[in-house]
């Protein structure tokens, strides 16, 4: 329990300090006037209160991420515990925050634009598809394992098809509606179930007081087969460093008010996240101690939450749970139709132009849907394929950023280095894995170095460019 204490305060502390400096380096102007002002329309552009914008933003990240990819993550050992706390602060925070801030700073542009005005439109044109693509997947990823769980919870009429079909026609509505409408009014309430979840697992965690692993006790793989590096930095994703994020900060850019409420709602979500993410790898990594590690992740949530806090909590807890993906699937399919808007440049205030986006994407999310049901192991190789977009995706967006802080005259390191190191996580990890190009591990590892060494050497190359361009 010792680490997990320093764990949780070094998260803590890392929002005020950490936060505090990137906030102060990107330099957040409290006087300039934000895109839900200046582009107010109703639908997307729509002023809301920050601590509103801030559950909204908590809720659209978490999805299945910080809890199961925590539990999963916990069967590498203590190395998750690092990995969640560094991971959160010094990239996925800055990640987000950064990723937000300067849409905010551009009216409100998707990912895709951003990449494409700091890394070029050929970029961007790649990206678009690249970022529609895990949008997809988050939509159909997040239908099925909620469904798995409303159908453990409910009467054998309402079975996991009722459930789908359900959670599918409220996708289809929450996309279309104004976001002030339906996100706005029913998120709070469901981030503030999953915030309850994680506060009564870690008060259970402080009366058991359970007998958890330290850090000095060693490092090493403790119920995986599977290589720390890369696996653990890809099973872990939404609790430590996630490209899906990058696509949900514009959505919320464009409901600020005021610049200085960044820092709260980007930077302070994703640490949220994280300490959600620490608390389920701790009670984890306990479940795992008493009982193995022959169950889902879906059944390890029910039993801690049903055994710890009793059969009302449990119910809750579960409820957030199941609420975190369902909210995160939807605003991935509200990304979806914002990005295919800024491609095509149609204006949204039209109900007609967001049928006629929205209509098409729900067919294609049916598609993924049905492959993932009637495939063998369907579930699970989306779930892989969606977990390295969505790092591959981190890659690109911390590079975008890294440029914009060159040519700003600010402080690059911040984001650079988390950019190579997840540059070689992600090549490494689609060299080695089966569902990849399945190399010997040591060769995988020499050819994500080369490419790695090959990307600092481009980015050297860029910011020479960049510093001529500015000299002239």
């Amino acid at each position: 329990m010792i680490t997990f204490i320093i764990a949780l305060g070094i998260l803590i502390l890392g929002y005020f300090i950490y936060g505090g400096f990137i906030n102060r380096m990107f330099g957040a102007d409290p006087k300039r006037v934000t895109p839900a002002i200046s582009n107010n329309d109703g639908i997307d552009y729509v002023p809301m209160p920050t601590w509103k914008i801030f559950m909204i933003q908590f809720l659209n990240i978490a999805g299945l991420g910080p809890i199961f990819g925590a539990i999963m993550g916990a069967k590498f050992g203590m190395s998750s515990y690092l990995w969640i706390v560094f991971g959160t602060v010094f990239a996925g925070a800055v990640h987000d925050y950064l990723s937000g801030m300067i849409s905010l700073r551009d009216g409100g542009i998707s990912l895709p634009m951003i990449i494409g005005k700091y890394l070029g439109t050929k970029v961007e044109k790649v990206m678009t598809v690249f970022t529609m693509l895990l949008m997809l997947l988050v939509g159909a990823v997040f239908i099925s394992q909620p469904a798995d769980l409303l159908e453990k919870l409910t009467p054998d009429f309402f079975n996991v098809y009722f459930w789908i079909i359900m959670i599918f026609v409220y996708y289809f509505i929450a996309s279309i509606f104004p976001i002030d409408k339906i996100i706005g009014k029913i998120y709070p309430v469901f981030a503030a179930a999953l915030l309850f979840m994680a506060f009564g697992i870690l008060i259970m965690l402080f009366v058991k007081w359970p007998s958890l692993p330290e850090v000095w006790d060693g490092l090493g793989n403790t119920y995986e087969s599977n290589p720390i590096f890369p696996m653990m930095f890809i099973s872990i994703a939404c609790g430590a460093i996630s490209g899906f994020h990058a696509t949900q900060s514009p959505l919320m850019a464009r409901c600020i008010k005021n610049e200085k409420y960044g820092r709260p709602v980007f930077y302070g979500a994703m640490v949220a996240e994280g300490i959600v993410a620490l608390i389920w790898a701790a009670a984890a990594t306990y479940y795992f101690g008493e009982n193995g590690v022959g169950n889902s992740a879906s059944v390890v949530v029910m039993d801690i939450s049903k055994n710890w806090l009793g059969y009302f909590g449990g119910i809750l807890a579960v409820l957030g749970v199941i609420a975190a993906p369902i909210t995160s699937g939807d605003t991935a399919l509200r990304s979806a139709r914002l990005i295919l808007a800024d491609f095509f440049h149609m204006e949204q205030k039209s109900v007609k132009n967001r049928l006629l986006l929205c209509v098409p994407i729900m067919l294609v999310v049916t598609g993924i849907l049905i492959f993932s049901i009637v495939s063998q192991d369907g579930f699970n190789i989306i779930w892989r394929y969606f977990s390295w977009l969505n790092q591959v995706l981190s890659v690109f967006t911390l590079w975008a950023v890294t440029v914009y802080l060159v040519r700003n005259k600010k402080n690059y390191f911040v984001t650079m280095i988390p950019a190579l190191f997840m540059t070689c996580v992600t090549m490494t990890y689609i060299c080695i894995a089966p569902e990849g190009f399945h190399l010997n591990p040591v060769l995988s590892y020499i050819i994500a170095g080369i490419i790695t060494i090959g990307m600092m050497v481009l980015f050297a190359v860029k910011i020479k460019r960049i510093k001529s361009d500015v000299l002239s």
